[in-house]
């Protein structure tokens, strides 16, 4: 066999070059601490790092996202409670207000006093989030929600909520409108007021209680809502009253001519409902109940408190009237707030465990990551020592080798 001079010098210097390759990526990996530094190192490693990569980035992304709802959630949840205690305070001004011996200038400090409540209650309805935006912004608002203006405080954002852009609901804001604008009227079932423009003012009726749930002709479901009236005649001792059902055509009296006692129980028959009148309810008056529903305004029921308690002359069942529904009403705005408040809390609760599955997954993914493109250093550092002690070997052996020619004989 006859080997070529030229051959085996070209094979060598390639076979050297080869080594240097070698040793230069190896010495590469050590240096970066990756096995896989471009795709063509390892393509299926790669994509496995890429798609790890990808859901880093999507959790990175949730993670802000939870972290603003958080934010939103947070500031809500506090300012919820704080319109729970100013709702208490105004309760208690009621309360305070319903004293038969007040005066009319005592009534109209309590007065004052719940102006002042409303108006700390309107700045908690419009407080910011800290970004720009507004807890109670509904859909999203640049300006303040609620706006004050001499027909009463409106909702200017639209209803509903923003949510932040996960795979999980977040809210980056909550509805206002929802909260403030739409408690449950009267005792949350039925209402109960005196009829506009027929009462003498001096008997008050009470909010009402449910006796029996599937006696109730609410809710509705849509149909034609069912319309009461208690209508007083005589005096004195021979007052009487009817029950009639005027959502009927005609009118179906439940009940005629029953005597009067002042603060007993009045059943509403086969309704499942019961009032209660006290005072002395003059010839004609009227009381109406209807059904509840979901359209009741705090900040109009405190400008309707506050209007009544500064009235001159106010007597003491008539103002007892006032106290008797605005209670009514505070305490429907109330239970509106708590359970704002509660489902706030409740989404924090939630949040924790999101937390957590976001940062499971992060967690994986980046072990992924490692999986497919970490180098194991132990063995690199072996294989790179292995490697430079071979190129270190052909060095020598080439260069003792590259003397071996006849030309070099002849010189020698």
């Amino acid at each position: 066999m006859r080997i070529v001079t030229a051959y085996a010098y070209d094979t060598a210097i390639a076979n050297l070059q080869k080594r240097q390759q070698d040793l230069s990526e190896t010495q590469t990996q050590l240096t970066s601490g990756k096995r896989v530094n471009r795709a063509s190192d390892d393509p299926t490693a790669a994509a496995r790092a890429e798609r790890a990569l990808a859901s880093i980035a999507r959790a990175d992304a949730n993670k802000r996202a939870l972290d603003a709802s958080a934010n939103v959630m947070g500031i809500a949840e506090s300012a919820l409670g704080d319109s729970v205690d100013l709702l208490q305070s105004a309760r208690e001004a009621l309360v305070a207000a319903g004293n038969g011996s007040y005066s009319d200038g005592e009534r109209k400090a309590l007065a004052i006093k719940l102006r002042e409540i409303r108006n700390q209650l309107l700045n908690v309805a419009n407080r910011p989030d800290g970004g720009g935006g507004y807890v109670f912004g509904g859909q999203g608002a640049s300006l303040p929600p609620f706006i004050d203006s001499t027909s009463g405080v409106t909702f200017q954002a639209q209803s509903g909520e923003l949510l932040a852009s996960s795979s999980e609901k977040l809210n980056l804001t909550v509805d206002g409108g929802q909260i403030f604008l739409k408690s449950k009227t009267g005792n949350g079932v039925f209402v109960t007021e005196p009829k506009a423009g027929s009462n003498s003012g001096k008997s008050w009726i009470t909010a009402g209680n449910v006796t029996d749930p599937s006696q109730l002709p609410y809710p509705s479901g849509g149909g034609t809502s069912a319309t009461y009236e208690l209508r007083f005649a005589g005096s004195g001792t021979s007052r009487t009253y009817d029950i009639v059902d005027t959502s009927t055509t005609p009118e179906t009296p439940l009940v005629t001519g029953q005597a009067f006692n002042s603060g007993k129980a009045i059943q509403v028959p086969g309704k499942g409902m019961t009032v209660t009148v006290s005072g002395e309810p003059a010839n004609g008056d009227i009381f109406t109940i209807g059904e509840s529903t979901n359209s009741q305004n705090v900040f109009k029921t405190l400008d309707d408190t506050i209007a009544a308690l500064s009235q001159d002359n106010l007597q003491g069942p008539a103002a007892q009237q006032i106290v008797n529904t605005s209670m009514t009403s505070i305490d429907s705005a109330l239970n509106n707030f708590l359970g704002a408040r509660a489902a706030a809390g409740e989404s924090l609760n939630r949040m924790e465990g999101i937390e957590s599955r976001i940062s499971s997954l992060k967690l994986a993914a980046q072990q992924e990551k490692s999986t497919a493109e970490d180098l194991d250093l132990t063995d690199a550092i072996s294989k790179f020592q292995g490697q430079q002690t071979g190129y270190e070997a052909a060095l020598q052996s080439y260069a003792a080798v590259q003397k071996l020619s006849l030309f070099n004989y002849i010189n020698g």
